[in-house]
């Protein structure tokens, strides 16, 4: 009987999320008796994961390129089954949201998505989920032998808890039909911190007036080693990639720092970023539905705003 994490990665190198859903993993197996067991698809080195207390970690030996729901809901599986695995933990990135229910399908299991705390109960087994786009909370009790939860980004936190780890290889048996849909190209920002990844994001939207505006956004994102965003409308008027729109339809934010620059604040926005932990506007609308859901608001004009910001933030860097 274990906790199996799933450890994701990208080029080799694991994304933060892994090494907070290990961190969860470790105290969920502790309240259980048991220990935790982590998997890895195409990560170069494991051992990193030691030090946030995997005990032994799995590799896939399997060459699979790049991501694929059903190819890596069938490996985990695989992997959670010679393990004897009750608790399978996965993040709740874009990726993770769409592996998840496909696992639990093949686990015969019960799925809780957006997990932000450990179980306060273990018998029966209940966790803390967010619910109605980030407005409030459920206490959801699982049944099932075998339980899936995805872990909301930044929800625990990432901890050491460094021990003396194991790693072995395992070859899974995957068909083309668990392949079930192949990539033909990848194209991939280089040299910026994603989204997905990042604990700020600074985003604009069409108070910004034209994507010939964007270079100070992205210099202040620079400064403080963010991600760059946009609104909607932004990314459907061709301003900026649809890769950086955010929001209920987009791309959902959970970030530490989420800086709204230009952006009114409509419902569908501000349900994607509302589980973010402090949110920034700049408006220079006094009435923008943003500033009744920031935690922190300027009532001013973004061009004279933000370059006295970009200022002051590069000004504290070098003191």
């Amino acid at each position: 009987m274990s906790v199996l994490v799933f450890a994701d990665s990208s080029e080799g190198k694991f994304k933060k999320s892994a090494f907070e859903v290990v961190s969860y993993g470790k105290k969920v197996a502790e309240q259980l008796g048991s220990n935790v067991v982590a998997v890895t698809i195409n990560a170069a080195d494991a051992s990193a994961l030691y030090e946030y207390g995997a005990e032994r970690v799995v590799t896939i030996s399997n060459n699979i390129e790049s991501f694929n729901a059903k190819g890596y809901a069938s490996i985990i599986s695989q992997v959670a089954t010679k393990e004897s695995a009750t608790v399978v933990i996965v993040d709740s990135s874009v990726d993770g949201l769409y592996l998840a229910p496909v696992l639990a399908v093949k686990l015969n299991a019960g799925y809780a998505s957006n997990v932000v705390a450990l179980p306060s109960s273990i018998s029966p087994f209940t966790v803390k989920r967010k619910a109605f786009s980030n407005k409030a909370f459920n206490n959801t009790v699982v049944h099932t032998d075998v339980k899936v939860i995805g872990l909301a980004k930044n929800s625990f936190g990432v901890h050491e808890n460094a021990v003396s780890g194991s790693s072995e290889s395992f070859d899974a048996q995957v068909s083309d039909s668990d392949l079930g849909v192949s990539s033909v190209s990848v194209d991939k920002a280089t040299g910026k911190t994603t989204i997905a990844d990042a604990d700020i994001v600074v985003s604009a939207g069409r108070g910004l007036k034209g994507p010939e505006n964007w270079g100070m956004i992205e210099e202040l994102a620079e400064v403080l080693g963010a991600a760059t965003a946009c609104s909607k409308p932004v990314s459907d008027l061709g301003w900026r990639p649809h890769s950086e729109h955010v929001g209920q339809t987009g791309k959902p934010v959970a970030a530490n720092l989420y800086i709204a620059i230009g952006i009114s604040g409509a419902i569908q926005h501000l349900a994607g970023i509302n589980a973010s932990k402090v949110k920034v506007v700049i408006n220079t609308d006094a009435e923008a539905p943003f500033f009744k859901a920031a935690d922190y608001g300027i009532v001013g004009d973004a061009f004279e705003v933000v370059p006295k910001l970009i200022e002051k933030l590069k000004a504290f860097k070098q003191s």
